[in-house]
């Protein structure tokens, strides 16, 4: 028999269930986290099965579009194993026909006695679940590590399901003193070898990556994702160049390494529109000043991710431009949610505090 979640008994029969429930959750967590990047535009779920004497006997993650999501996943690897069992999932079941049968089915079929998810599904289409499950006689619960899963693995897609547009994490890096790049423009590398691979882990899980016409010119970036070996990744994001500007034909964004779409727009807005179209749900702004500004003005900058480098420049291009704010009162406050260590580097994010 496989090993269950590792939860002690000790404290009561009530609070073991509580502690293998939270246990599986947080390890449905981490399926899901895994699969982030290769479900677009279909969420990144995580599902772990219990047995009737709560072992951990199946679990699985969302398969890119067009095959199983996480709960057939994992009952398919439970097997009889799941009847009268538990199902702990992500995000709650869904009970539509899309591109596969509802999990609402699947989980009927299997005898799943209960499901507990942590997140309500927002999208209308697919919603409903848990009222098909009670209705077929199944206990249903809701919100378990909600937080934890709506600032982890969902962020970006219920974002783009309540906002209808994806969601954009501003990624840049800068010395203590505030400078991206040296008087002379010169800019690697300011943060770390660290920091560098850990960006390159969060590209190959985004959808797209967007910088200027400026960045391009300035200093002809790939924008693809590569391994710590300098390998390409398995999954490469969209690259996206915003502007009416001519690239130089050897732009390396210009290469077949990955697709590469030329937004021909100063318009953040439009471009997150034509985003949205293309089933586009996470979006990693790595553009300049100007283009930082651009979207932090228009209210589109849903996260900032900063690497913060032990070094002073005194002098040099800063991280943003003109944002439309000319006075105190007017700053783009935000919240910190978390501080990290990124090899020497600090990692700071935050969101905005927005009414």
């Amino acid at each position: 028999m496989r090993p269950g979640v590792g939860m002690s008994c000790r404290a009561g029969r009530l609070s073991c269930v509580e502690d293998r429930l939270a246990a599986a959750m947080r390890f449905a967590v981490g399926l899901a986290e895994g699969a982030r990047g290769v479900t677009s535009p279909n969420p990144p779920v995580g599902c772990v099965v219990l047995d009737a004497a709560g072992e951990r006997v199946g679990e699985g993650a969302t398969r890119p579009p067009g095959g199983p999501h996480a709960e057939v996943v994992a009952l398919s690897e439970a097997g009889a194993r799941a009847r009268g069992g538990t199902a702990v999932v992500t995000l709650e079941p869904c009970a539509h026909y899309g591109r596969t049968p509802p999990c609402t089915d699947a989980l009927i079929a299997a005898g799943i006695a209960r499901v507990v998810y942590a997140v309500a599904d927002p999208n209308p289409v697919a919603s409903g679940g848990a009222r098909t499950l009670e209705g077929a006689g199944i206990s249903t619960q809701g919100g378990l590590l909600a937080d934890e899963v709506a600032k982890g693995p969902l962020r970006a897609w219920l974002h783009a399901v309540r906002h209808g547009r994806p969601h954009v994490t501003w990624k840049y890096a800068a010395t203590l003193d505030g400078r991206v790049a040296a008087a002379d423009g010169t800019s690697r590398w300011i943060s770390s070898a660290v920091s560098r691979a850990e960006v390159h882990e969060l590209r190959g899980r985004v959808d797209a990556i967007v910088v200027g016409t400026g960045t391009i010119k300035t200093d002809d970036p790939a924008l693809t994702a590569r391994t710590a070996g300098g390998t390409p990744g398995a999954r490469q994001p969209l690259r996206v160049v915003v502007g009416h500007a001519d690239l130089p034909d050897t732009a390396r964004v210009l290469d077949d390494s990955a697709e590469t779409l030329l937004a021909r727009t100063h318009d953040p807005a439009e471009v997150l529109a034509a985003l949205h179209a293309r089933g586009v749900v996470d979006v990693l702004l790595e553009g300049g000043p100007t283009l930082a500004g651009a979207f932090t003005e228009a209210g589109l900058v849903d996260r900032v991710l900063l690497y913060l480098a032990p070094a002073l420049l005194g002098a040099g291009p800063v991280a943003l431009g003109a944002s439309g704010v000319s006075t105190i009162t007017e700053a783009h406050r935000l919240a910190v949610e978390e501080v990290t260590m990124s090899g020497p580097d600090v990692r700071v994010s935050a969101v905005p505090v927005r009414d």
